[in-house]
C-alpha cells in the first residue's frame, strides 16, 4: 500500500506545475453555471494527453465531461467543478476543485493496474444553483461507482461535509406599468409584491426551525422611477437541515410570495432552476482514511466551532452521495479573515497557500482512492433523493 501511494504522490508531483497552471488559468478566465465552455475544454487536457479516454459534452451536457482510465474492479470517480459566481468569479475556488481533482486522478492513473482501479472523472457543470451533478444522475452518470470524491476550498480544513438540503427558485410577478405620477391607480405595481414577501418571510422566519434559511436576490424590480414596474424578478433558496424537512419548509416560504401577489394583484410564476440539492451521506470508511492521509500530509483539521460553518453550505454533490458511497471534505487555504463568496476569497484562490492546498488535496484524494482500492463492493445504494 505504501508503495502504491508513493508512486501516486509521484505522479502527481510530476504534474504539479501543469495543474497549477490549470488552476490559474480558470481562475483568471471564470465562467457562470452552464456556460463554462473553455473550462469543459481545458480541464480535460491534462487527463486526454495522460491517456484517459475523454468524452466531450457528456450525456448531452454541453459544458459536462467524461474520462477514464484503467479497467481495475474497483471504480473510483473524482468531481471537476469549475462554474464561477456571477459577479464575484471563483470565490468559492472551484478552480483549486477541477485542477485538484485532475491532479487526484492522474495519481490514482499511476498506478491503476496495480490497485485494481478504474478511475473515472467526471466535470460536473453548474454547481452554484444549477444542479449539473443532478442533471448528470438523471442521465445515468456514476453508475457502478465505488467511491466518488471532491475537495472543497475552504478557510480552514474541515473532514466532514454536513450540507444543508436546499431549492433555488426564480421568482416573477408580473403587473402592468402607468405613470407613476399621472395614472397611478392604474398600475400594478410588481415591486411592491417583492416588499410584501420579503416582509411575510421576515416575520416567517420567527416560526422556521433552526436549521432552515432563506435568502435572496431582487435581480430586477423596474426600469424607470416614473413607470410603475410591470415586472420584477429574483432568486431565492430554501435551506433545511433534510429534503424532508425542506418539503416542509418550503410551501410555508412559497406562501409568503403568494402573499404578495394577493396584496398588489400581481400574477406569480415560480420557476425551479433545478431538482433540490440533498443533504450528504459520507462514507464513513472514506472519510476516516482521508482524514487519516491528510494528516499525513501535515493537515491540520480545524475544531468543531470552525468546522460547524462552511461544512453547512449546500451542494448537489449531496446527491452523488444518495446513490453512491462518497466524501466531500474541505482544503483549508488559510484565507481567514476571508470566508467563501467574498472578493477577497477569490484572491486567496491563487498563490502559494492554494496551490499547496491543491496539490495536498490530489495526494490525500488519490491515498484514498488507493485506500478503497480492495474493499468489497457495498450494495448498491437507493434511488436518488
Amino acid at each position: 500500500m505504501t508503495a502504491l501511494k508513493n508512486a501516486a504522490r509521484a505522479a502527481i508531483d510530476r504534474h504539479a506545475d501543469e495543474l497549477i497552471r490549470l488552476s490559474e488559468r480558470l481562475h483568471a478566465d471564470p465562467e457562470t453555471a452552464w456556460e463554462e465552455h473553455r473550462a469543459a475544454a481545458s480541464v480535460p487536457e491534462l487527463l486526454d494527453r495522460a491517456g484517459f479516454a475523454v468524452t466531450s459534452a457528456h450525456l448531452g451536457l454541453d459544458t459536462a465531461f467524461h474520462a477514464s482510465f484503467g479497467s481495475g474492479p474497483t471504480k473510483i470517480a473524482l468531481c471537476a467543478e469549475y462554474d464561477a459566481l456571477p459577479g464575484l468569479g471563483h470565490a468559492c475556488g472551484h478552480n483549486l476543485i477541477a485542477a485538484g481533482s485532475v491532479g487526484a486522478a492522474l495519481g490514482l492513473a499511476a498506478v491503476a493496474d496495480d490497485a485494481g482501479i478504474t478511475v473515472e472523472v467526471y466535470g460536473t457543470p453548474a454547481e452554484e444553483g444549477g444542479g449539473g451533478k443532478i442533471e448528470l444522475l438523471d442521465r445515468g452518470a456514476f453508475a457502478g461507482v465505488d467511491l466518488a470524491m471532491m475537495a472543497h476550498p475552504a478557510p480552514v480544513d474541515v473532514a466532514e461535509a454536513r450540507p444543508f438540503a436546499v431549492s433555488h427558485s426564480r421568482i416573477s410577478y408580473t403587473g402592468k406599468s402607468a405613470h407613476a405620477a399621472a395614472y397611478p391607480e392604474a398600475g400594478i405595481n410588481a415591486a411592491d409584491a417583492f416588499t410584501v414577501a420579503q416582509v411575510a418571510i421576515g416575520l416567517l422566519r420567527q416560526q422556521l426551525p433552526a436549521s432552515a434559511r432563506v435568502h435572496g436576490i431582487v435581480t430586477n424590480a423596474g426600469d424607470a422611477p416614473n413607470a410603475i414596474p410591470e415586472h420584477a424578478e429574483g432568486r431565492w433558496y430554501v435551506r433545511a437541515e433534510t429534503l424532508t424537512e425542506l418539503a416542509e419548509v418550503e410551501p410555508r416560504v412559497l406562501r409568503a410570495f403568494e402573499a404578495g401577489a394577493l396584496a398588489t394583484g400581481c400574477e406569480l410564476t415560480v420557476e425551479p432552476e433545478s431538482k433540490p440539492y440533498a443533504e450528504f451521506r459520507a462514507d464513513e470508511a472514506a472519510l476516516a482514511a482521508y482524514r487519516d492521509n491528510a494528516l499525513r500530509l501535515g493537515r491540520e483539521f480545524a475544531d468543531d466551532a470552525a468546522a460547524s460553518r462552511m461544512n453547512r453550505a449546500s451542494t448537489d454533490m449531496g446527491n452523488v452521495s444518495q446513490v453512491v458511497p462518497a466524501i466531500h471534505p474541505y482544503i483549508g487555504i488559510g484565507s481567514l479573515p476571508a470566508i467563501n463568496h467574498q472578493r477577497e476569497f477569490a484572491a486567496h484562490c491563487v498563490g502559494g497557500t492554494a496551490q499547496r492546498a491543491l496539490l495536498d488535496s490530489a495526494i490525500a484524494l488519490a491515498w484514498t482512492g488507493v485506500d478503497r482500492a480492495g474493499v468489497p463492493r457495498e450494495p448498491a445504494r437507493g434511488g436518488q433523493s
